[in-house]
Formats: C-alpha cells, sequence, structure tokens
C-alpha cells in the first residue's frame, strides 16, 4: 500500500490545499517535450463541465504515461483541472493582461460558474468526480480592474482571479466549495482517494 501520491500538478495551490487534507505527495510534471498547453485548447461548441472533465482526462492519461516511461514506483496518480464559466462562455487563463481585463469587465456583477474536475487512477483503477461552484462579483469600476490587473495577480488563473487572493474584496457571495474554487475540492479529492485504497 503506497503512503503517497503523485500530483500531476504544477499548482502551488493544489499542493496547499493537499497537504491540508495530511497527504504525501510528489509531483509528476510534464518533461520538456511534452506540449503541455495543447490539452487545454476548448473544442468548438464543448459545454463547460464536458471541457474541464475532458482536459483533466487527457491531463491524467499523459501523467500515467509518464509514471511508466520513468519507471517510478506505482502508486495513485491525481490530476486536476479548474475552468471558469459565465453561461456556456469558458474563461481559461488570460492571455495577456488585455485578456484578463476583458474577462474580469465581462464577470462584474455577475455571478459565474467555477468547475473543477479531478480524476485519480491507480492500476486500472479510474475515478472522477466534478465540482460545481457559483462565485459573485460585484461591480468592478475600470480603475478597479486595471489595478488588479497590474498586480499580476490575474496571469495563470482561470478567469483571471484567485479567490484566495486580492480577488476576495470583489466576491459578493459564494456557493460550492471554496477549495474547488481554489482548484481542488478537498471533499470530493478525499472521497476518490479512498475509492483507489489510499488511507487519509
Amino acid at each position: 500500500m503506497s503512503d503517497f501520491i503523485y500530483l500531476a500538478s504544477q499548482s502551488p495551490r493544489r499542493r496547499q490545499l493537499l497537504e491540508q487534507l495530511g497527504v504525501r505527495y510528489e509531483l509528476l510534471l510534464p518533461g520538456a517535450h511534452e506540449d503541455a498547453e495543447s490539452i487545454e485548447a476548448v473544442l468548438p461548441g464543448e459545454a463547460p463541465a464536458r471541457y474541464v472533465r475532458r482536459v483533466t482526462g487527457l491531463k491524467l492519461d499523459a501523467a500515467v504515461r509518464r509514471l511508466c516511461d520513468r519507471g517510478l514506483p506505482p502508486a495513485p496518480v491525481l490530476c486536476s483541472d479548474t475552468t471558469v464559466a459565465l453561461g456556456r462562455s469558458i474563461y481559461g487563463k488570460p492571455a495577456n493582461e488585455r485578456d484578463a481585463a476583458r474577462m474580469l469587465r465581462e464577470l462584474s456583477g455577475n455571478t459565474h460558474r467555477v468547475l473543477t474536475a479531478v480524476a485519480v487512477q491507480k492500476g486500472a483503477r479510474r475515478h472522477e468526480a466534478l465540482s460545481d461552484s457559483r462565485v459573485s462579483f460585484s461591480d468592478l469600476s475600470p480603475r478597479r480592474i486595471r489595478e488588479y490587473v497590474a498586480s499580476g495577480e490575474p496571469m495563470g488563473k482561470a478567469g483571471a482571479y484567485a479567490v484566495q487572493g486580492r480577488a476576495a474584496a470583489f466576491i459578493t457571495g459564494i456557493r460550492g466549495s471554496y477549495p474547488g474554487i481554489m482548484g481542488l475540492p478537498l471533499y470530493e479529492t478525499a472521497q476518490l482517494l479512498r475509492a483507489v485504497g489510499f488511507r487519509l
């Protein structure tokens, strides 16, 4: 029985959340030859929930191959992906500051969904879960958006904001999983790890 898992994610927030659960992990990150970014491309007409589940599955497929190719000791592999959705529009990581400002203008004064898919595989057994939360933003002035974008925090974040950062000042309400909005829903993650026999 393994006493650790492989985390196939570069997100420091996911590491922090696993530590909160007391889960020991080793990183299983893409090699230089892997095109990790192309996995996150949205297919035409793809619904947000289907998108985030598909991307998480592809990330897990790549991580399991990586585990075999590197000849590493067996242990459960965990992958996760988060996206923000307003209606059927998917808001991934902003391409640049202008794109971040556009996303924040569109989210301003609205309630959006934050979808985080989690998948765990051990041997041939794979289990998946989806966390679906709602986040409401206050009306954001152009100045507040400019200042937030200038802080650099929106870059690399789905929807161009971090719930655990300065953007907390924009949020009028949350319904769902706070850690799921951060990037790893802990209840669902614990259930999946137990399902593959990992002891928490």
